[in-house]
């Protein structure tokens, strides 16, 4: 198996470290992690959707977030190999 082609910049481990936070399996809303991020949601869904597992350019993301539209929004979601990654990470020196 090889290591996926995505090279995590600041603003992809601080979306994966805030989907890392979230409560239970019910993800976060886009406008929510966009508010929390600082960032607008175009931004933050363009991230997830280079973080997914979608093949973009031929090549294939590393399958760290889902994005799935419940009713009227947009969720994200940690997968498995997402929270092995963020657990993976040094502790995040920002945070305290």
């Amino acid at each position: 198996m090889t290591a996926p082609a995505f090279d995590a910049d600041a603003f992809a481990i601080a979306i994966l470290r805030a989907l890392a936070e979230a409560q239970g399996e019910g993800g976060m809303s886009l406008p929510r992690l966009g508010k929390r991020l600082g960032q607008g949601a175009s931004v933050v869904m363009r991230h997830l959707t280079l973080m997914g597992d979608a093949a973009i350019g031929g090549v294939r993301g590393p399958g760290w977030v889902r994005v799935v539209q419940l009713d009227d929004r947009w969720v994200a979601h940690l997968t498995d190999a997402g929270r092995a990654w963020v657990a993976a990470l040094p502790a995040d020196e920002s945070a305290g």
